[in-house]
Parts: C-alpha cells; sequence; structure tokens
C-alpha cells in the first residue's frame, strides 16, 4: 500500500514470471535499478518469460525504460519476453520507449596492416571531401558577390559594418600587442647573434624583410584565424543547431547572401588593415630593443631600414592578406554549416575550423613564397 515497487519472480515449470507492482517512476530510481539488474542475471534460465505489469500503479519514462531493457536483456539467444498488463496509457509509453535503438557492442578489433591501410584511405578521401565543400563554398560566395553588384539593394552594409567592428577594430590590441613582442623577440635574437661577428646593424634588414614580407602577416593571419574564424565557426554552427539557417530559406532568404557574405567582406578588409598595423608595431618593438639593447639609434636605424627594404616587400605583405582572410574566412564557413545538432559537433568543429585555418594559411603562405621567387619579388 506504501507504492514502493516491488518485481516478484515465479517460476512455473519451462516458464519465468516477473510480476512489477508499486511505483516505477524516477523518485525510487535507486531501487528500481538493483531490482532489474538482480533480474537480468535471469536471462537464459527459461525459455519462456513474461513481464507482468498489471499491478504497476505509476509509470514514467525512468519506469518505462526499465522495464523495456529489462525485455531486451531477457530476450537472448532467440527467446523473446513478452510484457503483459500494462493499461492503454502505459502500453503507449513503452512503445515509444521501445523505438529507441539499442546502440550495438563494437568489439575491439586488432591492429592490423589492411585496417591501417583502410583508415589512411578514410583520411585521404576526407581530405578531397574538405577540399570540394572548399571549392563548393567559394563558388557561392562568388555568385552571392556577383548577385549583390547587380542588385546593390541587396548589400547588408549593417551586417557588414558590424562584423567588421568584430573582426577588426576589437582585435587591434591584441594583434598590436603579440606583434610588438615579436618583434622585440627577433630584434633581441638577431642582435645577440650578430654580435659574434661584429654585425650588429644587420639585425634591421633581417627584422624589415621577415616583419613586412613573412612574420607580420603570418602571424596577424594565425591569431585571426584562432580568434575570428572560431567565432564564425561558433555562430555559424549555433545558427544551425537551432534551425535559423532553415528558417531563413524557408522565409525566401538566402543563407549564403544574408549570413556569410558579410562576414567574408569584413575579414578581407580587415586582415590587410590589422596585417600594417601589426608590422608597423613589429618593428617599432625591434627599432626599441635595437635601441636599448643593442645600442643602435633610432636615426642609424630609420637610415638602414630605408636601404634594406623597397616598396616590393610591403606589396607582397598586402597582397598575401585578403587571401589568407578570403581562406580563414571559407574554412571557418564550411565547418560552421557542417555542425550537427549536438554540442560536442559544435565543439568538434570549431576545433577543426582554427586548425584548417592554420593549416591554409601556412599553405598559401608557402605558395605564394614560390611564386614571388619565381618572378622575382
Amino acid at each position: 500500500m506504501s507504492g514502493d515497487p516491488t518485481l516478484e519472480r515465479i517460476a512455473s515449470g519451462n516458464a519465468l514470471a516477473l510480476c512489477a507492482t508499486g511505483s516505477w517512476t524516477a523518485r525510487f530510481a535507486p531501487m528500481l535499478e538493483r531490482m532489474v539488474a538482480d533480474a537480468e542475471a535471469l536471462g537464459g534460465t527459461r525459455p519462456n518469460i513474461f513481464i507482468d505489469a498489471s499491478r504497476v500503479s505509476k509509470l514514467d519514462t525512468f519506469g518505462a525504460w526499465l522495464i523495456e531493457r529489462l525485455r531486451r536483456s531477457l530476450s537472448r539467444g532467440g527467446t523473446e519476453a513478452q510484457i503483459a498488463g500494462l493499461s492503454a496509457n502505459y502500453a503507449s509509453l513503452v512503445d515509444e520507449v521501445r523505438r529507441v535503438k539499442a546502440e550495438p557492442i563494437v568489439e575491439a578489433s586488432s591492429v592490423t596492416i589492411t585496417g591501417m591501410l583502410e583508415q589512411i584511405g578514410r583520411s585521404v578521401a576526407g581530405v578531397g571531401g574538405t577540399l570540394i565543400g572548399l571549392i563548393d563554398m567559394l563558388g557561392a560566395v562568388l555568385a552571392a558577390a556577383g548577385r549583390v553588384i547587380i542588385r546593390p539593394r541587396g548589400f547588408r552594409l549593417t551586417s557588414t559594418v558590424h562584423h567588421l567592428e568584430q573582426v577588426c577594430w576589437r582585435a587591434v590590441p591584441i594583434v598590436v600587442l603579440i606583434t610588438f613582442l615579436i618583434g622585440c623577440i627577433i630584434s633581441q635574437q638577431g642582435i645577440f647573434h650578430f654580435r659574434k661577428f661584429g654585425a650588429d646593424i644587420f639585425v634591421v634588414d633581417m627584422l624589415g624583410v621577415l616583419v613586412l614580407r613573412e612574420i607580420g602577416v603570418l602571424l596577424v593571419a594565425i591569431m585571426v584565424a584562432g580568434r575570428s574564424g572560431s567565432a564564425y565557426t561558433a555562430e555559424l554552427g549555433s545558427m544551425k543547431m537551432r534551425e535559423e539557417i532553415d528558417a531563413l530559406r524557408t522565409m525566401g532568404f538566402d543563407p549564403i547572401e544574408v549570413l556569410i557574405l558579410p562576414r567574408m567582406l569584413a575579414l578581407v578588409l580587415a586582415l590587410p588593415i590589422l596585417a600594417f598595423l601589426g608590422a608597423m608595431a613589429a618593428l617599432y618593438g625591434g627599432g626599441l630593443v635595437a635601441w636599448l639593447y643593442g645600442g643602435v639609434e633610432p636615426e642609424a636605424f630609420l637610415l638602414r631600414l630605408r636601404d634594406a627594404i623597397s616598396i616590393d616587400h610591403f606589396v607582397v605583405g598586402m597582397i598575401k592578406a585578403p587571401v589568407m582572410a578570403a581562406v580563414i574566412g571559407i574554412v571557418a564557413c564550411v565547418e560552421g554549416l557542417s555542425v550537427q545538432g549536438s554540442a560536442e559537433s559544435l565543439g568538434q568543429h570549431t576545433t577543426s575550423s582554427v586548425v584548417k585555418g592554420i593549416f591554409f594559411v601556412i599553405v598559401m603562405d608557402g605558395v605564394f613564397a614560390i611564386f614571388f621567387a619565381s618572378i622575382g619579388m
């Protein structure tokens, strides 16, 4: 009469009946778990097994799942355990729970050469799928840009300015700080080693060329990939999880034109600005260390810097910046739209966005280095 759940076992010949009584609800979870675990050990002892639930007074989803779990555990070796006596309401609840498929037990397989080759093949196929996805996104963005050029009223200026503020203006402090410190480190290390040969002044040549051509834009691109690329992926992934992107399509809007094009344009405009500011900060930091640590006067530093670099070094860095920005944006948007309906998927794709963005930035830097070397820049 207290309503506490029970599970009685009644054996009759070759049959086994389990009589469930009382309240099978989450309130009695520990007691129910113990009873069901004990009853699951009876599987295979009888060819005919019945679970009588006619005396169950209360049943919620937790209790229904335990009854279904017990039925599955006792259904072994071709024996199908039967549930009887449920009222219409409770029977429909158990039927809903029954539709949940049990996860198959994955057996640990030994490591073989065939399995290793299969894994390598799947990885290579995954790389091909990634490249196809990037090319597809690039084509979609270019098509959306063409439609905006033809119909300028469709351009979302407010959204672009908002993302430009987030990507560019709010990133200036951290970009300037990091590049300033990198410039200081390069200058200090250069002076420390060049001093052995009495060539302290040549640190200016190294600093100018490295910062303007390679290190400046590459560092800024990596920081943008980690800061803004991950933000793009997280934003688009959250929209995908909440079905906001599907809602845009339902209302007749193109998600590429509404969500991705403003972000891409803001990134392409922001990275050259950040690269320029970062290069100036790195040169300033390098000049400061050269003066305080190496004894190179500011006037001598500027004169040597003017002789060491040319406009070509600056142009090379500025050409790289928007291309790297486009690569970062495309990778971030592809990963964001690939998010499934779970927080785990969002985290995985955000991490993948940063890793792939940095990887493609470094690859593009190498491609640009080969290209500019071949044309004599």
